[in-house]
C-alpha cells in the first residue's frame, strides 16, 4: 500500500472538518474525536482500523446520522448533516444510509423475507425482497427464520435488509467481529458485491488488519485522530482473504 493522493475524478460523498466529540465523565472531558478532516468518495470500499476506543464508531455513528459532534462540520453529497435537525436526519437515514453491525438484530418471529420486507415497506425506490437477499446469496433460504440460520447467514440477512432500500451509503461496524474466519468471509463476499453492484459507499470498521486487503483505501485511527490513510495498490477480493 501507498500514501493516498486525491484522484481528479473522485466525486466526495462524506467530508468532515475539524470533527471533534467529547464526552463529560467523573473524571473529566473525554475527546473520542479530535478534529478529523476526512474526505470519503462515491462508490469506495474504505476499511477502518485502530484499537477499542480510538474513535471509529463515534465517526461512523456521527456521518450516519445517529449522533452529533460536539464540534466540527460534515457534508453529505451538498448537504450540511451538522445543520439537520432531528426529524432531517431520520429522513437521513431511512434513505441514505444503510447499517451493519456486530451482532444481526434480526427480528425472531419473521423469516429472511419478511425482516428484509420491514426496510422496503418504507423505502422510496428499494429492491424486492427475495433479490435483496439473492445479491448476497440467500435465496433458497428466504422463508427461514433466524434460529434456522447459522451466524453467517443471518448476518448476510442483515447485510441485505441494510442494501435492500439502495442506500447510497453502507455503514458497517464490526461486522465480523461475532464470526469465525470463514464465516465472515462469506459475509465480505456480499459486502463486496454490494459495494460491486450498487456502486453504494462502503465503510467497513473492523480491528482486523487482515480485512484491509480488500478496500479501496485504509484510513487508521489512533486515540481520536487519523494516523494514517493509504490507497490499497493491491486490492484482492473478500475470498482471497486470510486471518
Amino acid at each position: 500500500m501507498v500514501p493516498i493522493a486525491q484522484s481528479e475524478t473522485s466525486v466526495s460523498a462524506f467530508r468532515t472538518v475539524g470533527l471533534t466529540k467529547a464526552y463529560e465523565t467523573e473524571a473529566g472531558e473525554v475527546h473520542a474525536l479530535r478534529g478529523l478532516d476526512v474526505e470519503l468518495y462515491k462508490s469506495e470500499a474504505v476499511v477502518m482500523l485502530g484499537p477499542s476506543g480510538s474513535g471509529k464508531s463515534t465517526f461512523l455513528n456521527i456521518i450516519g446520522g445517529l449522533d452529533r459532534p460536539t464540534e466540527g462540520r460534515v457534508y453529505f453529497m451538498n448537504d450540511e448533516l451538522t445543520r439537520f435537525d432531528d426529524n432531517a436526519l431520520t429522513l437521513y437515514r431511512r434513505h441514505h444510509v444503510g447499517f451493519v453491525f456486530q451482532f444481526y438484530n434480526l427480528i425472531p418471529s419473521l423469516t429472511a423475507r419478511e425482516n428484509v420486507e420491514l426496510v422496503t415497506e418504507i423505502s422510496q425506490n428499494p429492491l424486492d425482497p427475495a433479490e435483496a437477499l439473492a445479491l448476497v446469496g440467500m435465496e433458497h433460504r428466504l422463508n427461514h427464520f433466524p434460529a434456522e440460520l447459522s451466524g453467517g447467514e443471518q448476518q448476510r440477512v442483515a447485510v441485505a435488509r441494510a442494501v435492500a432500500k439502495r442506500p447510497d451509503v453502507l455503514l458497517c461496524d464490526e461486522p465480523t467481529g461475532a464470526l469465525d474466519s470463514k464465516t465472515g468471509i462469506s459475509v465480505l463476499e456480499a459486502i463486496e458485491q454490494v459495494n460491486r453492484e450498487l456502486k453504494t459507499t462502503t465503510i467497513l470498521i473492523t480491528h482486523n488488519a487482515g480485512i484491509a486487503a480488500m478496500a479501496d483505501r485504509v484510513i487508521s485511527f489512533a486515540d481520536g485522530r487519523v494516523s494514517n490513510v493509504e490507497v490499497n495498490a493491491h486490492k484482492v477480493s473478500a475470498c482471497e482473504l486470510a486471518w
